[in-house]
């Protein structure tokens, strides 16, 4: 009698452990299928296309191995090469200097008011890379303000390292930021009380942890460097670039195979950057111990004073380029008549694309943001947070830090060649709002899904492991516990992928269409046209709104994070 009576309830525990377990499967493993179509489509056909049409000997396709040779032995493509590698070792010869001092500054030093230096140093960031060769034109070309101050114009060499140098200077610094933020005191202390200096300290100490992150910089400002267009387009003169040439070769001349090779070309420093850099990575380990103290650096009058000079310097500079920017942009007639005016910003009454750019704009960045941000975080959460499929974790890891060495101009190109491909069904989206938002997720994956895994990894294992002990379902767990515990790290990541989209231009240039023309290329085409205030109206625009929103998400999340982060507040009495 006991065994029929005992006989339902394993049957019906197994019933529901079972519905669990499908429950997880599908949230899992069709996550995981799901993520791993994504970015096959997204990133590796794009680069594959791209392998494909600059090596194909068919007719219209690249011209294989004979015309890739001829290019890489003509004279052009060796003037070519050698104007990028000067142009980018000297940008980043002068840019992870200035970066490490800043960030010595902000970090291990008292000098004031921190948080005003780094928001100003953050400023290249909001705005598309032609801003800063905008603001030089009208500071130091052939009618600039300091036009004085130059024996020659801008337009060349010096002009392009200058654009380049204010545009990758905050790039640099968040690296050497995050890498002089991290010191053990006790370190410090030992150092002290053996007599060492603060010079002896640094050499020894501070130096050995932090070169890593020095290379990982001049890697990372080198490749954006040699990557680049929107300088060159504008303060380049005739000083020509690998970059802009392959913008000229696809968008100017329609000559896709030659612009294939080249960015094939400019993949190859990327490559050798990041192999480097990670291998680096490997060698050099964990530089903090569960037992460190915080550094917390001693009062000094003389030092304060000397990187405070600094700070300010390089404040200054970059207040005058967009302070510029932003003056150019209000002034009726450059240099004839100096009085203020909207006209600049009339872009319906001027070419380049008006205010339906800016409108797609943001339309791409909101998509982009909140698609991207949800796709990125739950694919690191499947990553890290669940057990199993250990081969398609490890392929869907490699995919996602793919991006993070192809710079956006060739996996724009990878794009054109892939979606545009005669049979491909998913040419249906080429020229449209859903591809510009597809590639703009893909140009900029690896960041953010690094931000979501640092996140991930703070949280101890056993919240997954309760939830499976409590029978719930893990997407309930993840919606419930996951994303309010990392709610400030996702802010993050939405705020980081809105700016990038609205500043974008690199990828974004050979996908619009008259349709889906975007604000950052509108500032190329308007500067193209010789509408130079123009250009500067609306890179200021998306200066004004990339802040305006950044300071937006900085607000709003205040009260979200009180109410979710409680956990986080200090109790009374502690």
């Amino acid at each position: 009698m006991s065994a029929n009576i005992a006989l339902p309830l394993p049957h019906k525990q197994v019933r529901q452990t079972t519905r669990a377990e499908i429950g997880d499967r599908l949230f899992v493993i069709g996550g995981k299928v799901l993520m791993l179509v994504l970015l096959g489509v997204a990133v590796l056909m794009p680069l594959l296309a791209i392998l494909w049409r600059g090596f194909s000997a068919e007719a219209g396709q690249g011209g294989g191995w004979v015309a890739a040779k001829e290019l890489v032995t003509s004279e052009n493509f060796h003037w070519l090469l050698g104007n990028s590698l000067k142009v980018s070792l000297s940008v980043a010869a002068i840019v992870v200097p200035l970066a490490y001092l800043f960030a010595y500054a902000l970090q291990r030093t008292l000098i004031p008011a921190k948080g005003i230096w780094r928001g100003i140093s953050l400023l290249p960031l909001m705005a598309p890379s032609m801003l800063p060769g905008i603001a030089l034109v009208y500071l130091f070309g052939n009618q600039g303000m300091l036009r004085g101050l130059l024996s020659d114009n801008i337009y060349g060499f010096w002009g392009i390292v200058l654009g380049e140098v204010i545009y990758t200077f905050p790039h640099a610094l968040m690296i050497l930021l995050s890498a002089l933020s991290l010191a053990d005191a006790r370190l410090f202390d030992a150092a002290s009380s053996m007599g060492a200096s603060p010079a002896k300290a640094f050499r020894s100490i501070t130096w050995p942890a932090t070169r890593q992150a020095v290379f990982a910089a001049f890697c990372l400002v080198f490749t954006l460097t040699i990557t680049d267009f929107g300088v060159p387009v504008v303060v380049g003169g005739d000083y020509q670039v690998l970059a802009l040439e392959a913008y000229k070769a696809v968008v100017g001349q329609q000559q896709f195979g030659r612009g294939a090779l080249i960015g094939m070309v400019l993949l190859l420093p990327a490559l050798f950057s990041f192999g480097v850099d990670a291998w680096l990575r490997r060698r050099h380990g964990d530089s903090m111990s569960g037992r460190a103290q915080v550094f917390k650096p001693a009062p000094s009058k003389l030092r304060d004073s000397c990187y405070l000079a600094i700070v300010l310097l390089i404040c200054a500079a970059l207040l005058l380029v967009f302070g510029m920017a932003v003056f150019s942009s209000l002034v009726k007639f450059w240099p004839y008549n100096l009085s203020l005016s909207l006209n600049h910003y009339q872009f319906n009454e001027t070419a380049g694309g008006g205010w339906l750019a800016y409108g797609n704009s943001l339309k791409m960045a909101l998509g982009t943001a909140l698609i991207g941000s949800l796709l990125i975080f739950t694919g690191a959460y499947l990553m890290e947070k669940t057990k199993g499929q250990r081969g398609l974790n490890l392929t869907l890891r490699m995919l996602s830090f793919v991006p993070m060495a192809v710079p956006g101009l060739v996996l724009g190109l990878g794009y054109v060649f892939f979606f545009n491909l005669t049979g491909n069904p998913l040419h249906v989206f080429y020229g449209s709002m859903t591809l510009l938002i597809v590639c703009t997720i893909a140009h900029y994956l690896t960041t953010a899904q690094m931000t979501a895994t640092t996140a991930l990894r703070q949280l101890d294992a056993e919240f997954e492991a309760a939830a499976l002990s409590l029978k719930a379902p893990l997407y309930r767990h993840y919606l419930r516990v996951t994303v309010p515990i990392c709610l400030p790290a996702l802010l993050d990541i939405v705020r980081y992928l809105f700016v990038s989209a609205m500043t974008t231009v690199s990828a974004a240039i050979f996908l619009y269409s008259p349709d889906t023309i975007l604000a950052a290329v509108a500032v190329l085409n308007m500067d193209d046209a010789g509408n130079v205030g123009g250009a500067a109206a609306m890179s200021t625009l998306i200066l004004i709104t990339s802040a305006g929103v950044s300071l937006l998400l900085a607000w709003a999340s205040r009260g979200l994070l009180r109410r979710s982060q409680a956990w986080r507040q200090t109790t009374p009495g502690h």
